[in-house]
């Protein structure tokens, strides 16, 4: 089939071959001591695997557990192959593939679909439209190509429904459309070529018909398909161009999928009527199965060889070995060459990814119950409760105690509400980020900056509702100018504990791993915030601790804002000699300054930047590591 561009409704879709030649794939042993057999304790994976695709051919790797295909699968995409040791070519158009080459020109569905829940079908595609398509398009032009893809799936109907998470109890679009919407943003730009990891995995048979219809239809577009699948039924097998089975490694069989039967059955291994061909094939080539006396080491050498010296395995091997022997690494007549309409992966700017990225995030944020209705009915009930509790407070010696230790219950409070929140919330959404930057969809610190900026009305509104409510009510310093201050301290140290949160669910390994992590890290910085003990007794050699600890200067400058204006505190007589006689000297017992309350201020906002900056760059190692 030629190599050639054909029309795809207002858009020119090229076309690629994919070709690979004498793929041999090892891995060092390193759990197991060298043997006779592994003398270098090295494993090998693939042995000299060939097989070339055509542009508007569908491909099915098939296999036993452990033969190899999603390694073959990994190394043709350049995926998770560190470790691996890899010889043999791997062609596009008869250039030699790379990794840049390969994210240029072709889509990868992957396994596990992991999208946004709060996202209509729609607003996830737009999004994917917008970072990925040619920043010269227009806006309509990428909402017609969304509008297209949308159809071309099937998924139209369901477009206004939102994604859901059945993990998270959150209703949505099905199984089968989720799939069909991983397909919809892979082909957003029309790359010529489609790999798909066991996309019917976890489907039913009958949504497994339709994601497979869906790849036959895009092959017979023009795109080059290949995809990994596991056992397939008899109706999915009889939709596949060509297949490949792979056995402990080795090619046993690459070619249409209605003559691999025929070739087996010409090796002595005889199909039973009405049995489904992949299930038949599988079984075959399986190891733990036995036949004729023969051991599954030997069956698989006879099948491969069979196959290797066969007419259709040599003409292959053949077409492979010239097209490997003619590949060029220059990639720059393949770019010009495919580059047409929507062929060409083209990320946007960073002001574009902002953009897109803040948007999503605001629409995720006003949409997440936990940051909303949930945060919203807690606060409130908090704010209530301690209005409840230290209600009509008075300028007493009792008082005094008192007010200071609703000060640092509001600290406590706003700690754990807001940390555990933004925990919960942003290392959630975690593998979602480390799949899409490892895609190239976007850079960290664009999407940092953006996720934490429409995050933050969030962490403004919260704190000043808080204050709203339990601030006249306990009967804190009535000067407004104190209960608008008492408000910004709210917010700072709302906002200094957010990016605590993001800092440890930046450095954690997941959810899990960060709530257990948060509790004892906050510990330290509770405990020298100046209220459980003076900031005169602390040992010198832990006084560092004081300058990390929000509690510390929201502490401070809570209680300077509460007690620089008082002038007299009434003391009965029994409270003689502990009662302090007015605001300065509360201040004095508590050894706080006055003079050290807009350093306390810009102490929190530092502290603030400070976390969020060790949080970038938390994430920026993890996505590199990944």
């Amino acid at each position: 089939m030629p190599d050639t561009f054909v029309p795809l409704g207002h858009a020119n879709v090229a076309r690629a071959t994919c070709s690979w030649y004498n793929l041999t794939v090892k891995a060092t042993d390193r759990g197991k001591p060298r043997s006779l057999n592994t003398p270098t304790g090295q494993k090998s994976i693939l042995k000299n695997v060939s097989g070339i695709v055509h542009p508007g051919e569908f491909l099915a790797l098939m296999g036993a557990s452990g033969a190899g295909k999603t390694t073959l699968l990994n190394v043709l995409t350049h995926r998770n192959t560190d470790g691996l040791i890899i010889e043999g070519t791997r062609c596009i158009n008869h250039t030699e593939s790379t990794p840049d080459l390969v994210k240029s020109l072709a889509g990868y569905v992957q396994q596990e679909d992991l999208m946004i829940a709060n996202l209509t079908v729609k607003e996830h595609l737009c999004f994917q439209a917008a970072l990925k398509m040619s920043s010269g398009l227009s806006s309509r032009d990428r909402t017609d190509r969304v509008e297209e893809v949308l159809d071309i799936l099937g998924l139209s109907n369901c477009s206004n429904s939102l994604i859901g998470d059945p993990q998270r109890g959150k209703k949505g679009i099905s199984g089968g459309e989720m799939k069909r919407l991983a397909f919809a943003c892979e082909i957003i730009t029309d790359p010529p070529v489609l790999f798909c990891d066991e996309p019917t995995s976890g489907l039913d048979s009958f949504m497994a018909q339709n994601v497979v219809s869906v790849m036959r239809t895009l092959a017979r577009r023009g795109k080059t398909v290949i995809c990994s699948i596991h056992q397939p039924s008899s109706e999915v097998y009889e939709m596949f161009d060509k297949v490949l089975f792979l056995a402990q490694g080795r090619t046993a069989y690459i070619g249409d999928a209605s003559a691999a039967i025929g070739f087996f059955k010409s090796t002595g291994y005889i199909s039973p009527k009405n049995c489904n061909p992949a299930d038949f094939i599988i079984q075959t080539l399986a190891d733990s199965h036995k036949n004729e006396g023969f051991t599954a080491l030997d069956r698989t050498d006879k099948i491969t060889s069979a196959f290797r010296n066969s007419d259709k395995g040599r003409k292959m091997l053949l077409q492979c070995a010239v097209i490997a022997e003619e590949s060029t690494k220059s990639h720059s007549n393949i770019i010009s060459y495919l580059h047409s309409g929507y062929s060409v992966y083209s990320r946007a700017g960073w002001a574009g990814q902002f953009v897109a990225l803040f948007r999503r995030a605001m629409i995720s944020t006003l949409r997440e119950p936990m940051l909303l209705k949930v945060r919203a009915v807690q606060t409130v009930m908090v704010a209530l409760l301690f209005g409840v509790i230290f209600h009509g407070q008075t300028l007493t010696g009792e008082g005094v105690a008192n007010i200071n230790g609703a000060l640092f219950l509001f600290l406590t409070s706003l700690t754990f509400q807001n940390v555990y929140s933004v925990i919960n919330v942003f290392s959630a959404e975690m593998p979602i980020f480390l799949r899409e930057h490892k895609s190239g969809l976007y850079r960290t610190d664009t999407y940092f900056t953006a996720k934490t900026l429409a995050e933050l009305p969030m962490f403004v509104l919260f704190p000043c509702l808080f204050i709203a409510i339990c601030y006249h009510t306990i009967g804190l310093n009535p000067n407004w100018q104190a209960f608008v201050m008492c408000m910004v301290i709210a917010v700072l140290t709302t906002n200094t504990v957010c990016s605590f949160g993001y800092m440890t669910s930046c450095a954690s390994g997941s959810v899990s791993i960060a709530l257990v992590v948060a509790a004892p890290a906050i510990l330290p910085f509770l405990l020298f915030g100046g209220f459980f003990l003076n900031k005169s007794d602390v040992p010198p050699w832990l006084q560092w601790l004081e300058y990390l600890s929000w509690f510390s200067h929201a502490n401070e400058a809570l209680c300077i804002n509460q007690w620089r204006d008082v002038q007299r505190i009434e003391c009965s007589p029994d409270e003689s000699g502990v009662c302090p006689a007015s605001g300065a000297q509360v201040l004095d017992m508590l050894h706080f300054n006055t003079g050290n309350f807009a350093p306390a201020l810009v102490s929190l906002a530092a502290l603030m930047l400070f976390y969020r900056l060790v949080a970038l760059a938390a994430l920026s190692v993890r996505a590199r590591c990944q």
